[in-house]
């Protein structure tokens, strides 16, 4: 007798942690999809970064190499 009154009581607390559960990964879901989209933006913009750092890095190397081929001509001369 008491087992069919506490059946129903279990089932309706399980019922509760499963939609508890599902919510909680429904919610882990959706952090985890804005993480990931967050990152891509944040990797498109170290991306964007490095290659104007590489351009700029490059200008300097020839302003360098100038430099010193003028250097060069004036120890030549």
């Amino acid at each position: 007798c008491l087992a069919a009154i506490q059946a129903p009581i279990i089932m309706m607390s399980q019922n509760r942690q499963e939609t508890k559960d599902r919510l909680r990964s429904e919610n882990d879901y959706k952090v985890n999809l804005k993480a990931e989209i967050e990152i891509r933006t944040l990797h498109e913009k170290v991306d964007h970064l490095l290659l104007n750092q590489w351009s700029k890095m490059m200008q300097i190397q020839e302003m360098q190499i100038d430099i010193l081929e003028e250097i060069k001509k004036k120890l030549e001369d």
